[in-house]
């Protein structure tokens, strides 16, 4: 139980050097500590993935400009500005407003995406290749789509309820149809914790990875730890841990996730 709780609780702390050794600050700190970068060096670093001035000047004014307008105005603003300033876009893609998009060049969305208000979108790392985005997925307000130098890949017609977060330090892939209830996790990395003299903070960050088939429902609060795999027609009941594989057309609920019957 105490690794479910530590691997939850790190999932804000971010390292995009998980191979390292030794003491050392996040990945967000160490980049605002970064010598001889100046503050916008710093800027284009951790928010446009690019120290290119026009891809920074690009997006100062897509985002200037469109993510708080409200109400119908600031979704056809935002339709018609967000393809400029990521990877791929489809069509008939919707934006809420207040959308944070963190290296948004490599940020790729299908058609029919629906990007509800106060989303964070964020790709950042030096080496990944960022976050796709199936064709029909909606993803739900407030919700967190975070990479430290992992990948997200999203299939078709997912769908993820509010306040949601996945977390990605290698990689996370979700098979088409997946469902996701509110306030749901999947945590595709942490810290190391063993040595009691360093903090859990400066200790390697490992991630092995989270691959959900298709046509998998989370309930409600349900978290997915890092390294786990679950099959196809799989249904994970409100408020489990799921620490381990789960085989397909199951359901599986507590903490830890068991499986109680087949489908």
């Amino acid at each position: 139980m105490l690794q479910y709780v530590l691997a939850v609780g790190n999932v804000a702390q971010t390292d995009e050097n998980a191979g390292a050794a030794g003491p050392r600050a996040a990945g967000i700190q160490d980049a605002m500590r970064a010598p001889g970068a100046s503050a916008l060096d710093r800027y284009q670093d951790l928010v446009i993935g690019s120290r290119d001035f026009g891809k920074l000047f690009l997006y100062e004014i897509v985002v200037t400009l469109t993510s708080w307008v409200p109400g119908a105005l600031g979704l056809v603003l935002r339709r018609i500005a967000y393809p400029f300033i990521l990877g791929a876009c489809g069509r008939n893609v919707t934006f809420g407003h207040g959308v944070v998009l963190r290296h948004p060049w490599k940020i790729r969305l299908g058609d029919n995406v629906t990007i509800d208000d106060l989303v964070v979108l964020d790709a950042k790392g030096t080496t990944n290749t960022g976050i796709t985005v199936g064709h029909g997925v909606f993803v739900g307000r407030a919700t967190i789509l975070s990479c430290k130098n992992g990948d997200i890949v999203l299939g078709d017609d997912v769908n993820i309820g509010f306040h949601s977060e996945i977390f990605s330090g290698s990689k996370v892939e979700v098979g088409r149809y997946g469902l996701f209830a509110a306030y749901t996790y999947l945590v595709g990395g942490g810290h190391a914790f063993d040595d009691k003299i360093v903090p859990v903070i400066h200790q390697p960050r490992t991630s092995v990875g989270i691959t959900l088939g298709e046509n998998v429902w989370l309930g409600t609060g349900a978290k997915v730890m890092d390294g786990v795999r679950i099959g196809r027609d799989v249904v994970i009941g409100a408020g489990a841990v799921v620490a381990e594989d789960i085989p397909e057309g199951v359901i599986a609920v507590g903490i830890p996730a068991k499986v109680v019957r087949q489908r």
